[in-house]
C-alpha cells in the first residue's frame, strides 16, 4: 500500500496495491501490520455502509466525547470526501481537506478521530464503508454546518440533498463538545 500525505498532518490517502488480470483484481483493504508500520490505527470495532443518490451530501459529523477515526472507502460510485480540523488547540483548527474516493481509484481516506467528516456523491450513487475505531454512541453524535462559510469547503454540489439533521446544523463557531 502507498501512503499518501495531505494537507492537514493525520489525514491520509491509502492507495492499495492492485492486482489485476484477465479475471478481474484482488487487493488488500486493510492489514493490520501494514497499518502498523504507517502508525495507522490496526484495531477498528465497526464497519459501517451506506448507499446515497446523486447529489446527496452527508456530514459535517463527528462524535464528542467518544471519538470515532474513520477509514473510508467507496466500492460502488464516487463521493468528494471532506475532513475538518476541529480540535479548538489545533494549528489547523477549521481547515479541511477534500479528496475524491471511487471505486474506479480504489483510494482510501484516513480520518483520524477529532475531525468532522462529510461527503458529497458525485456519481449517479455511491456505496461507501467506512471502518471505524469507536462504536457509534449517539449521545456523542455532532453535526457542523456542511456550507459554513469560516470553513470554507469547495463542494462539488452548490444545493445538495440533505437531512434535517444536517441542514439545521450548527456552524463551527457554536458547535458542541469540540475537542481540545
Amino acid at each position: 500500500m502507498e501512503i499518501i500525505e495531505t494537507t492537514l498532518p493525520g489525514v491520509l490517502v491509502i492507495e492499495p496495491r492492485v492486482y489485476e488480470d484477465e479475471r478481474g483484481y484482488f487487493m488488500e483493504t486493510f492489514h493490520s501490520e501494514g497499518f502498523r508500520r504507517h502508525g495507522l490505527p490496526e484495531n477498528f470495532v465497526q464497519d459501517n455502509h451506506s448507499r446515497s443518490g446523486r447529489g446527496v451530501l452527508r456530514g459535517l459529523h463527528y462524535q464528542s466525547p467518544n471519538p470515532q477515526g474513520k477509514l473510508v472507502r467507496v466500492v460502488a460510485g464516487a463521493i468528494w470526501d471532506v475532513a475538518v480540523d476541529i480540535r479548538r488547540s489545533s494549528p489547523h483548527f477549521g481547515r479541511w481537506v477534500g479528496v475524491e474516493l471511487s471505486a474506479e481509484n480504489r483510494r482510501q481516506l484516513w480520518i483520524p478521530e477529532d475531525f468532522a467528516h462529510g461527503f458529497c456523491v458525485i456519481g449517479e450513487s455511491a456505496d461507501v464503508i467506512y471502518k471505524c475505531t469507536d462504536l457509534y454512541d449517539a449521545r456523542s453524535d455532532r453535526t457542523i454546518l456542511w456550507n459554513d462559510p469560516a470553513i470554507g469547503i469547495d463542494w462539488p454540489e452548490k444545493n445538495p440533498i440533505l437531512s434535517v439533521k444536517d441542514a439545521g446544523a450548527p456552524p463551527l463557531s457554536r458547535a458542541v463538545a469540540l475537542p481540545d
